[in-house]
């Protein structure tokens, strides 16, 4: 139960994120003597709509978007008559920027209060900090595993536990080797023979801990083809966990700058997420193709949810949050790319007739007429076609190999 309302709880976050960008879009179009036909949340059959002032504001009955109806937004937007001075592409540059700008804005504004939130709230995670490996538990080592993963029943105490390893102690070294998640120590262990030494912090100290490794078999995915094949590797028998380091928490005073420092950081990243999306198409295929799921590959609305609701199933709430906060950092970002028909393509097409009628003033000439959207409109085409894919996948991808960041 808890899980469907941390699902509808993130989906209505996303929804009301997206609404809050059209509402940067409409009351900067206001304020700035535009008019505004409509606002709607949503897409597809409407739902209901009420008139105040020159505005039809109204929801529609597919929740996965919303959009801002401003008159004469392009050069090929039919208009009245009384429209015309105020039609969006008739006014000054600068004007048009922070029309369109204002739904990115938006986005950074609400991450940034939601930082705020989290800040307060739970505290701030360091982002830059190493993440460390934990022992959780210690038992016997099954000799074999089954290709769904199944292993076989074991008895006993295993390596780990014998040679003395606990719970709760910080794994930091295999052989001299730095680890820093589980999947380091495993590596590590798994291509290991003999006896291995394993370094450790518990509380105040810091041990080397001998451990003697047992050769069993196992499915193991291959870094290269990504293809799942049966070996022998080493193993322990003990169950690791990573986390990052201690989240920092702070009064709403010293939250502000303390946000401001996170939200660069966030905003590092997910400039870093967007500029690797085309290299994950390869991960998100292998995903649908019944591969293992990259954690790192993108997700969709309904995966974003399904994470959401399995932090709100386990009472993570600042995970909750802080994936909230993301995705409205990424629908900012991912809007200024200068591509039709995002904004920050006709931000881009806005800046290059500034720039035009700049160059044609200084020769003489009058300023040259708008940007004709319809000479655009096959590489506008050629975006929608594969965002849409993308999305698609990424969709397919989620509802078949989701991703599952709780144990």
């Amino acid at each position: 139960m808890v899980f469907v309302l941390g699902v509808v709880l993130f989906a209505l976050g996303i929804a009301a994120s997206v609404a809050l960008h059209e509402c940067g879009h409409m009351w900067a179009a206001q304020r700035l003597g535009m008019k505004v036909r409509r606002y709607f949340v949503g897409f597809g059959p409407k739902v209901f709509s009420v008139q105040r002032g020159e505005t039809e504001y109204g929801l529609k009955a597919l929740p996965f978007g919303g959009f801002c109806d401003i008159a004469g937004m392009t050069a090929l937007d039919e208009i009245q008559p009384e429209e015309l001075d105020r039609a969006m592409y008739r006014q000054k540059t600068w004007k048009r920027l922070v029309v369109m700008s204002s739904g990115i804005a938006m986005n950074f504004v609400l991450g940034f209060i939601l930082i705020m939130v989290l800040a307060v709230g739970w505290g701030l995670p360091n982002l830059n900090g190493d993440p460390t490996v934990s022992v959780t538990s210690a038992s016997c080592v099954a000799p074999t595993q089954a290709e769904d993963g199944t292993l076989a029943e074991c008895s006993g105490t295993g390596p780990g536990e014998r040679a003395g390893l606990l719970p709760s102690d910080v794994i930091v070294k295999v052989n001299d080797v730095t680890t820093h998640t589980s999947t380091d120590v495993v590596k590590e262990t798994q291509s290991a023979t003999g006896i291995v030494q394993f370094t450790v912090e518990r509380g105040d100290e810091t041990l080397t801990i001998p451990v003697q490794v047992e050769r069993v078999q196992r499915w193991v995915i291959d870094n290269e083809t990504k293809e799942k094949r049966s070996e022998t590797v080493g193993a322990i028998g003990v169950g690791l966990s990573t986390a990052g380091p201690a989240p920092t928490q702070y009064n709403p005073l010293s939250a502000i700058p303390a946000s401001v420092a996170f939200t660069g950081d966030m905003f590092v990243k997910t400039l870093h997420g967007l500029a690797q999306m085309p290299s994950k198409v390869v991960d998100l295929w292998h995903a649908v193709t019944g591969g293992e799921r990259d954690p790192e590959t993108p997700i969709s609305v309904v995966g974003a949810s399904a994470i959401g609701g399995q932090a709100a199933e386990r009472g993570y709430w600042d995970t909750f949050i802080i994936l909230l906060a993301s995705l409205n950092f990424f629908l900012g970002a991912f809007n200024l790319l200068p591509l039709l028909p995002l904004d920050g393509g006709h931000m881009a097409v806005t800046i290059y007739e500034k720039i035009r009628n700049s160059l044609r003033s200084r020769r003489g000439l009058p300023a040259g007429p708008p940007v004709d959207y319809l000479k655009l409109l096959p590489a506008t085409y050629v975006v929608i076609v594969i965002g849409g894919a993308y999305m698609l996948l990424t969709l397919t991808a989620d509802i078949v190999n989701p991703i599952q960041l709780f144990p």
